[in-house]
């Protein structure tokens, strides 16, 4: 057997990184000695330790390495697959942001309202009460330039979530790109007033706030401001990423490697927020996107996410060919599932603008 260092060294693991794994489940040692609590490893664990430390180098989460080490050969190449497509994805997006700072800060900044790119977004939104909830506190907008989702709470909740998107919509009058970002940044800054004004209105309203999630159209960008745990999807090559990352008590324990994707789905803490607009100075998250013409967007609340599992929101959005189908689906799937909370969906295909006839915005 191997001490803890001769481990270390033959694994490239630091001994802190294998006392950590040994805490979380993922590589524990094949002895402890019970007096001096020294860990003792067996020689055939190093192909484990190696492809832990393999994984950590592409910047892999250790509750996703615990997966992937548990899977046969092929299921955990296919989720490292999986998980490199969405770390591409997410450096696009922000290759994207630093060409558009770059020129930005050096003066060569250029108006993308109509930019030429041929593109236009076909929507559909639609919000539903659910099966047990006595009034619908989610909110669900979209139009040729705007997408938004809400999702409200406390006792202005349907009030906080209106406003959230109300505060966006003198946006879709176009957005010079140089203030794309703080365009949406100064709106969300507003629509945190208008919460924090409702949430002090009364007794009655103490504990409003909302989540956020909306994409803003420039005309060949999406820029995207998020708070909270509504989210957003993104269909590609007929992969789905998410593009938001929750801002929930779960999901800060996932990121620390202490919690599973699986076991979240049941902890009694999964709705609990760490960050919502509840008033002026909210941390919201606001980044560019680059569009291409084939994409599809899904914006929802937790009442769809919570109760419908992601390979069937996925194979909705890969199979109905229209938005409306999209959306009506997939209020019907949580409502199917119990429907325990409000369910609000937005879904956009971004397509060549001849392809889309004038529609009003829909809410």
């Amino acid at each position: 057997m191997l001490t803890i260092g001769e481990f270390a060294l033959a694994s490239r693991l630091s001994p802190k990184a294998l006392r950590l794994y040994d805490e979380l489940g993922l590589l524990p040692p094949a002895r402890v000695d019970p007096y001096s609590g020294y860990r003792f490893y067996q020689p055939d664990q190093l192909e484990r330790a190696r492809l832990v430390a393999w994984l950590r180098r592409l910047g892999m989460p250790l509750a996703r390495i615990r997966v992937v080490c548990d899977l046969p050969p092929r299921a955990a190449a296919a989720e490292v697959a999986a998980f490199w497509a969405q770390a591409e994805a997410d450096l696009a997006s922000r290759r994207d942001l630093a060409a558009f700072l770059t020129s930005y800060l050096t003066g060569k900044d250029t108006v993308m309202a109509d930019s030429g790119t041929g593109l236009a977004i076909r929507y559909a939104a639609g919000s539903d009460i659910g099966q047990h909830r006595p009034a619908n506190q989610d909110a669900a907008y979209a139009s040729a330039r705007l997408l938004a989702v809400a999702d409200g709470c406390g006792g202005g909740g349907e009030l906080a979530s209106a406003a959230a998107v109300d505060a966006l919509k003198p946006l879709e009058a176009g957005v010079p790109t140089g203030d794309l970002l703080n365009a949406l940044a100064d709106a969300a800054e507003a629509a945190g007033t208008a919460v924090r004004d409702i949430a002090v209105s009364g007794p009655d309203q103490a504990g409003t706030g909302t989540t956020l999630t909306a994409l803003l159209w420039s005309g060949s960008q999406l820029g995207l401001v998020h708070i909270g745990d509504t989210r957003a999807y993104l269909l590609r090559g007929g992969e789905l990423f998410q593009i938001t990352h929750d801002d929930t008590v779960v999901q800060s324990l996932i990121d620390e490697g202490r919690l599973t994707p699986a076991e979240a789905a049941s902890h009694p803490d999964r709705s609990l927020l760490l960050r919502a607009l509840d008033g002026p100075g909210a941390m919201v998250s606001v980044v560019l996107h680059e569009a291409q013409a084939g994409d599809r967007y899904l914006l929802c609340s937790d009442g769809l996410t919570n109760v419908v599992p992601v390979e069937q929101i996925h194979q909705v959005l890969r199979t109905a060919a229209e938005p409306e189908q999209v959306v009506q689906q997939l209020i019907e799937l949580a409502n199917s599932g119990g429907g325990p909370d409000n369910i609000a969906c937005v879904v956009a295909d971004l397509v060549e603008s001849a392809e889309v006839a004038a529609s009003p915005p829909r809410a």
